[in-house]
């Protein structure tokens, strides 16, 4: 069932996308906002009762919900999971705007490709050249297909029923909103959920690499990955986008826009400096690795079935 789980989420995350900021998740925002608020007092075993606290109830309600419905009848469980993914993926999110800048480069706009990316990163991009939001670009687009797509994926796959794809996407809220923190101090309140993301995170993020590796140019991707992924500033975002660089043959990385002036970045990726040639690719890189994961369930099925 978990095949059929996940393409029936995805098909209806294609249908009617629920968003990355849809209401399910915004009330846990404002959840997690609140346990801020009470046990923030600057010490790190406040933050880590505070990540229990929003972290485990949710993942009971969700496993007791699942249990009563798979008594009631495997079909009801089954219902369960794909409301579960698709609360908690997010394919459409991040594609359509993958998509959007990639038409407006197309189309030589360069105003709005700017203004698209910088509705996507948060930060301005006023003065970014093609080749840097095609780079950018690129660069979320692979992220974001991990993080909304194949680390839910995996997750799903690895604990049961919908407990995976929950602890997933709450540990990346938690890490996300409570990330001022974390970088103040080992002892700072947000740090232990950073910490908690990291470690959750190290098993998907290592096999959207692998699957990356696969569907592309597997020599160089593992090339990439081990000789450039150490250097990135986040190391799971680094095997990731090392890998992705290598197996599209494409230059990443290097220096970065930002408000205050440029930021640079450790160079990533064999091959050509990233254009808009190289966003179509991506597209392509991350449709075989989904075909990939697909392929992979169903023979995983298959051999429960025989069995």
């Amino acid at each position: 069932m978990t095949l059929f789980s996940l393409i029936f989420a995805l098909l209806l995350e294609q249908w009617r996308p629920s968003g990355d900021r849809n209401r399910i998740i915004l009330l846990f925002l404002s959840y997690a906002d609140a346990l801020e608020r009470y046990f923030n007092t600057g010490v790190r075993r406040h933050g880590v009762a505070a990540w229990i606290v929003a972290v485990v109830p949710v993942l009971i309600f969700t496993g007791w919900i699942y249990y009563l419905l798979y008594n009631l009848s495997p079909l009801l469980g089954w219902a369960w999971n794909v409301v579960i993914l698709y609360l908690t993926m997010g394919f459409r999110y991040f594609s359509d705007s993958f998509a959007a800048i990639k038409d407006a480069l197309r189309n030589g706009d360069l105003l709005m490709a700017r203004r698209l990316l910088r509705e996507w990163r948060g930060v301005p991009a006023d003065e970014s050249g093609s080749a840097e939001i095609a780079r950018n670009t690129i660069e979320l687009g692979l992220i974001h297909s991990h993080r909304y797509v194949f680390a839910i994926i995996i997750c799903f796959v690895v604990l049961p029923g919908p407990l995976g794809p929950v602890l997933y996407r709450l540990a990346e809220l938690l890490s996300e909103r409570w990330a001022n923190q974390a970088e103040q101090a080992p002892d700072a309140f947000g740090h232990f959920a950073a910490k908690a993301f990291e470690v959750i995170d190290w098993i998907p993020a290592r096999s959207t690499a692998v699957s990356f590796a696969i569907a592309g140019n597997f020599e160089d991707a593992v090339y990439c990955w081990r000789a450039q992924a150490a250097s990135w500033m986040d190391h799971a975002e680094g095997i990731i986008l090392a890998s992705g660089a290598g197996a599209l043959g494409v230059r990443l990385g290097d220096s970065l826009r930002e408000p205050d002036g440029q930021y640079h970045r450790p160079e990533l990726g064999v091959g050509e400096d990233a254009d808009m040639d190289f966003l179509q690719s991506t597209v392509g890189l991350i449709w075989r690795t989904l075909v990939l994961w697909l392929l992979l369930l169903l023979l995983l099925e298959i051999a429960s079935w025989a069995g």
